[in-house]
Order: structure tokens, then sequence, then C-alpha cells
């Protein structure tokens, strides 16, 4: 079999509602990993193509978080509405979405300037 195109990791860390870094699957749903994983089905892109969960993937502060590889991207604030456009653009179209981007600097930089408060589908504060 051939290597992998693109393995997707979406972060499915849990953590209390109160921890100040947030988290990225709150509920405990894997529910972008499951949206991740149907589209990647729905456009018939396996076995070159692979989304799985991940744990901790310690940009939480960006969270949710989704890093596909063997390119090194990593998106950040990722939510549902976002997977269509993740797996067209990037996956089939080798095109970084600039607004989910993490940059380079802000990646395992907690004082990244980037970082607002509550991200949208986490709790917690920063």
């Amino acid at each position: 079999m051939p290597a992998f195109t693109h393995h997707i990791f979406v972060c499915c860390n849990q953590r209390s509602t109160d921890h100040r870094r947030g988290s990225c699957d709150p509920d405990g749903s894997d529910a972008l990993r499951n949206a991740m994983k149907d589209e990647v089905k729905r456009r018939n892109l396996a076995p070159l193509v692979r989304a799985n969960k991940a744990g901790c993937l310690e940009q939480c502060e960006h969270g949710p978080v989704v890093a596909i590889y063997p390119q090194g991207i990593f998106y950040g604030g990722v939510t549902i509405d976002d997977v269509p456009r993740i797996v067209e653009e990037t996956v089939v179209g080798g095109r970084i979405l600039e607004d989910l981007l993490i940059a380079e600097d802000c990646l395992n930089n907690r004082d990244c300037p980037h970082i607002r408060g509550v991200r949208p589908g986490a709790t917690g504060g920063v």
C-alpha cells in the first residue's frame, strides 16, 4: 500500500471546563473528528488520506486544532463548518487556508499575540 498523502490528526483532548488552556473537544463527542472522517469517506479519498483522533497536540490556546502530515500544517479554531473546505482546499487542492493556519512562530508559543480569550468550540480561558 502506498504511503498516506495526508494524515489528518484532529485533537479530541478534553479538560475540565475551568481549565486555563481550554479544551479542543469539551463535550467529548469527537464531532470534529467524525466530521473529518465522514468528509474523507464522502470524497473517496481513503486509503491515501486518513483522519484520526489525536490527544493533545500542545496548541491548546489555538484550539480546536487539526494537524495535517506529512505537510506539517496546523490549523486552529477549526469548526465543523471548516471541514469540507479543509478537505477540498488543502487535501485535494494543496492550498493552505490562511484564516485557519497557526503561524509557525505561534506553534508551541503560549504567548502568541494571536491568542484571544476562549476559542470557538472550546471552553475555559487562556
